[in-house]
């Protein structure tokens, strides 16, 4: 991909403009090739920074499903951007988005599995505990099956101020015990996590890619050197 352009590089008395958003330097639109290239960087970069959250819900790793190793590939992205000349407030902005991408991204995988293959059932509430404030804190339910087994995790979805011991209340668990279960919330709708992990995702790939096409600089189209003029004959 090197054709007809070179690296910007930050020089002495580069404009601000060029420091902050990146240099930019061609006329109009960028070419198409390149804005293949900064998608390919947008979507390269998102996809890295996910892999360690989804590897670590799905294989069950403690130390891959906290994000923390999505967070250290995030931070990678942001010092490439910036090495490759983009604009320090797009790398910025990029950096930031990564870290939530690589936080979120355990936490929407969890949710995915047990809103496609997890399963609801009712449970009933054992015991109530609020967390802080009595009115205004998370509530904690430890709660039972049916069968009187108990449930290994308290959960808070669905953990209403009007809960309180021998109330049913919905539990969602995935069958193959990937992910813990959780408490189905008021709504019945466990696609809020997923849509804002979405979003999140979708804005790193576009702030990259845009960081990665302003960070070039077109050289300009070379024209050849005519033709000594052929020697008249005698």
């Amino acid at each position: 991909m090197s054709s007809g352009r070179h690296r910007a590089h930050r020089a002495p008395g580069k404009p601000i403009r060029s420091v902050l958003w990146g240099p930019a330097a061609y006329d109009g639109r960028p070419p198409g090739w390149l804005v293949v290239e900064g998608l390919t960087v947008g979507v390269v970069g998102a996809a890295a920074i996910a892999t360690p959250g989804i590897i670590g819900v799905l294989a069950d790793s403690v130390a891959l499903r906290t994000g923390e190793a999505g967070v250290v590939v995030a931070a990678g992205l942001a010092v490439y951007l910036a090495v490759t000349g983009a604009g320090r407030a797009l790398v910025g902005v990029a950096a930031v988005l990564g870290v939530f991408w690589g936080l979120l991204t355990p936490r929407a995988v969890t949710e995915a599995v047990l809103l496609w293959d997890g399963e609801v059932r009712s449970v009933v509430v054992t015991s109530v505990a609020p967390i802080g404030d009595a009115t205004t804190g998370r509530r904690y339910c430890s709660v039972r099956h049916m069968d009187g087994t108990p449930v290994s995790v308290r959960i808070w979805r669905g953990c209403e101020r009007t809960t309180g011991p021998g109330d049913h209340i919905s539990l969602v668990s995935d069958p193959k015990g990937r992910v813990p279960p959780r408490g189905v919330p008021a709504s019945g709708s466990l696609a809020q996590p997923l849509t804002e992990t979405a979003g999140t995702g979708l804005l790193l790939v576009t702030v990259s890619a845009v960081a990665a096409v302003r960070s070039y600089r077109l050289a300009p189209d070379s024209h050849p050197m005519p033709a000594p003029d052929a020697p008249q004959p005698a």
